[in-house]
């Protein structure tokens, strides 16, 4: 209910379409030219670059552009991004080919769509909590995390429905209409909104020191470092699934699909329960969600049939949002710069968690999968055990001290 009242307000309306679209254009080109660079080289090393370089470029931006980044912190700019995201999507498969030159080509723009990505995300989630009033960050940030999890459970199936009834090509013509839509909206905005409130260049383009942040504020640093490491459940469960299913479960593609639907489901079940939350002890709260992410995780090792290893998957998609959700309606409370800033640090931080997955995961599953799903539940357990236990007092010195919108 939460959720429909503020999509009755046109701002957030119009902003929550164009996010859509730009997350489910994310989701469809990932998709189509992993595909692609498969089908053409038959290459996993390759297909396994494509999304290394889809996250890189945060992780590189996070830790050495962050004035780059700050120089985008506008509707108007952001615009511009997804206008630019439309022309390299429809320019891709007209660059591709199967030969060196066409791979590298190809390579390239996923390259420049991951920068392009790494500008927009935390300037869009920073300028989020301006439309809301005080009170609603959390609801705020929960509608818009919304459109990320869903995209994210269809945008793959959409891509494989649509490869089956038109060109890749015309795929890649989808993608960049897309993100052709949501840069009109963005640019309806920019001219019906304010723009958002300027610093000091001096103050916005400060640059952010992890060491600094953890001692400035230590319950949003440790939150952010371990929301870094929830990449490798998701990994597991990604790339573990297929190979865990085939040592002693049904080892059927429906199963393998039925099992993933039911953790996309499960998401978008936890996500509504997130965005209507108004927790006080927020890093509690966090830590006690992705502690059931990894006990989910790491159970999987031990599931010894389909109907156990759905539920954990279900119990793990349910526990997230509510975190992830929660941590970052925290980090919308803070003033624009220092929210940009933090916003900035966290994509870095997933981003480089998602890095560190695809390298680390891949042996230890070929070694043992129910190991890796037992390793990666196990991290994440210890880590959200570790920075639960100073919850209260990080709660008190972290905290800003109100919502200001």
């Amino acid at each position: 209910m939460e959720y429909a009242r503020l999509l009755r307000q046109r701002p957030v309306l119009v902003l929550w379409l164009a996010r859509s679209l730009s997350a489910l254009g994310d989701r469809l080109y990932a998709m189509a030219v992993m595909w692609s660079v498969w089908a053409g080289t038959g290459s996993a090393s390759l297909t396994g670059l494509v999304a290394l370089l889809e996250s890189l470029p945060y992780v590189v931006l996070g830790v050495i552009g962050r004035r780059v980044v700050a120089r985008f912190s506008s509707y108007g700019a952001l615009c511009a991004v997804d206008a630019l995201r439309a022309g390299v999507a429809v320019a891709l498969p007209f660059v591709w080919s199967p030969d060196a030159r066409g791979t590298a080509l190809v390579l390239g723009g996923v390259c420049v769509l991951g920068v392009l990505g790494a500008l927009f995300d935390p300037n869009f989630e920073a300028l989020v909590p301006g439309l809301g009033r005080t009170g609603q960050i959390q609801s705020l940030t929960g509608l818009f995390d919304l459109t990320s999890r869903v995209a994210r459970t269809t945008g793959h199936a959409c891509a494989g429905a649509l490869l089956l009834v038109i060109s890749k090509s015309e795929l890649f013509t989808c993608v960049g209409a897309a993100f052709a839509v949501s840069a009109v909206a963005l640019g309806g905005m920019a001219r019906r909104l304010p723009p958002p409130p300027r610093t000091a260049p001096a103050e916005q383009l400060r640059a952010v020191r992890v060491t600094a942040l953890v001692r400035e504020r230590p319950g949003i640093g440790l939150a952010i470092g371990v929301h870094g490491a929830l990449p490798l459940c998701v990994a597991a469960t990604t790339i573990g699934l297929p190979a865990l299913l085939a040592h002693g479960h049904d080892t059927r593609a429906g199963a393998y699909g039925l099992i993933t639907a039911v953790s996309g489901i499960g998401a978008l079940i936890g996500n509504p329960v997130a965005g209507g939350l108004r927790p006080r002890a927020w890093l509690t709260v966090c830590c006690a969600a992705w502690a059931v992410d990894g006990l989910a995780t790491a159970g999987m090792a031990a599931a010894r049939s389909d109907l156990v290893l759905g539920s954990l998957c279900l119990l793990s998609g349910l526990a997230v949002p509510v975190g992830t959700v929660t941590m970052r309606a925290r980090l919308g409370a803070y003033p624009p710069a220092e929210r940009l800033r933090l916003m900035a640090v966290e994509h870095t931080a997933t981003r480089a968690g998602t890095v560190a997955a695809i390298l680390l995961l891949p042996p230890l599953v070929d070694a043992s999968p129910a190991g890796a799903f037992l390793t990666a539940g196990t991290v994440v357990v210890l880590l959200t055990g570790a920075v639960g236990l100073s919850a209260p007092g990080s709660r008190r010195r972290g905290a800003p001290a109100s919502e200001p919108v």
